[in-house]
């Protein structure tokens, strides 16, 4: 990987399906916990009118919105940088109708 901060975070991948609740964000062996790291969101819009993306810092984490969602030109994927270790809990993602989220990073 070309980019050293992606590089050093990108352990873990977890696919978010459109219309999920506050999916928190683990590896396969793990729950999540404080301190993982989000490096990026691939935000995948299914269709020209996608819904909300949005993060939080744990459970009771106050919501951080990634993406407005709306009408938008295409569908192609893009991705949103981000880098954060989480200060509380594990993270975790809610998203709108029509849109999902692959996100990457490190899941514990």
């Amino acid at each position: 990987m070309g980019n050293g901060l992606l590089g050093a975070f990108s352990t873990s991948f977890q696919l978010v399906p459109a219309s999920s609740s506050w999916q928190v964000l683990e590896s396969p062996n793990g729950a999540g916990s404080q301190g993982d790291i989000i490096s990026e969101l691939v935000i995948i819009p299914a269709t020209t009118t996608p819904g909300t993306v949005q993060i939080r810092d744990s459970s009771t984490g106050t919501a951080i919105t990634i993406f407005v969602g709306g009408t938008i030109s295409d569908i192609k994927p893009f991705v949103v940088l981000l880098g954060i270790r989480s200060r509380v809990g594990p993270w975790a993602v809610n998203t709108g109708a029509s849109v999902s989220v692959l996100a990457v990073g490190n899941f514990t």
